[in-house]
Parts: structure tokens; sequence; C-alpha cells
């Protein structure tokens, strides 16, 4: 087992909290990280992305002169993908960049990237997300006491409505449920905060 701190809302230690080394202390596997990364990126993609062809591009459909004795070079139609406003030969057209990978790899790497994250010392548990209200002020209090700034992302095992109500307006914080939990979230955050129902989540659906 690993013991991570354990603190309170107002940034006090509460003891420490045992967590599973087969979560929080994965060896590094950068190549796994890179792929999901990858894969991620690829299914946000949006793949609208089009060109006509010969066929769809307006016009065209009388030959522009007789096929001999004009010297010319043969021509069939002046939307010929070798004529000015022409066709696109093999252009882009509307497609999906989405691709199957393991369930087994996109654990490893959110594995991977929570032990990096308690390596670096930039991970905290808290007992709860209970704010007293749903304000923002109240929740950049909450940061403050904790420590922590720049880019965090906190995760909780429930959806609470005041703590997505108070931290939604607060520029670089990110909010996850614990079953949502992307590499994506944890790769762009200097800060991972949960609370314990999320770590026992976590313990649970990425063993």
């Amino acid at each position: 087992m690993t013991n991570l701190p354990l603190v309170k809302l107002t940034g006090e230690s509460a003891g420490e909290l045992s967590v599973s080394e087969k979560i929080f202390a994965e060896p590094a596997h950068d190549h796994v990280v890179h792929s999901v990364i990858v894969w991620l990126q690829a299914a946000m993609r949006q793949g609208t992305h089009s060109t006509k062809t010969k066929a769809e591009v307006r016009g065209g459909g009388r030959k522009p002169w007789k096929q001999k004795g004009t010297g010319r070079a043969r021509a069939g139609s002046i939307r010929s993908p070798l004529w000015r406003k022409g066709g696109v030969v093999f252009g882009p057209k509307p497609r999906s960049y989405n691709y199957a990978l393991p369930r087994k790899i996109r654990k490893l790497a959110l594995r991977v990237l929570l032990s990096e994250k308690v390596v670096q010392g930039q991970i905290k548990v808290v007992e709860e997300f209970k704010l007293s209200e749903a304000k923002t002020k109240v929740a950049a209090k909450f940061l403050q006491d904790l420590g922590v700034s720049g880019k965090i992302l906190l995760v909780s095992g429930e959806k609470l409505e005041i703590f997505q109500k108070s931290f939604r307006n607060l520029k670089g914080v990110c909010l996850s449920a614990a079953n949502e939990l992307t590499a994506l979230n944890l790769i762009r955050a200097k800060w991972v905060v949960l609370d314990k129902s999320a770590v026992a989540k976590l313990e649970e659906g990425l063993k």
C-alpha cells in the first residue's frame, strides 16, 4: 500500500490515506501514454473536411471542343482536375478518425499518469468536496488553502451540483467525475485534487 497525505477543506492535515500501489505506484510507460493521447485526440477530430471531385463541381458537362482537328490537346470537361477551377483528385472527404484501443491500455495510461503525479508531489486528497455554498469566492478560497495554483484538475467520486457551480467560473480549473477521467485531463493538469470517494472509484475501476 502507498500512503497519500489527506487534507481537510481548510488545507489542514487530516492524516494519511492508504491507497493501492497497483493504481498509484505504476512504473512509467511513456509509449502507452502516448498511444492513448493520440487515440483521444483522434476521437476529438471533427472530420468534416471535404473537397469536390470532378463530378461534383458545377458545370463541365459539355465537351469544350471537338476531339480531333483543332490541334489542341483533347479535353472532355472544363472541370478536369488538370484545369483551373477543376475538381480535386483524392482530396479529403468527411470521415471519422476514431479507432478502437484496448480498455486495458487505456486503464494502464491512467494508472501511469496518476502515479507520476504522486511521485512529483502534485496530487492531493481531500475528505470531501463539501463547500458551504455555491460561490466562486468560496471555491477560490478552498484552492488557496490547499496551496494549489495553475491548471488544476478536481476529481470527485460523485456529481455534486454545488461543487460544479462553484468551480466552473475559475480559470484553469477542470472538473471531472472519477468514472469520466481521461489521460488528456491528467496530462494537462499541474495539480490533481481527489476526494476520498474518487480514490475508491479509481481503485475499483482501474484495477
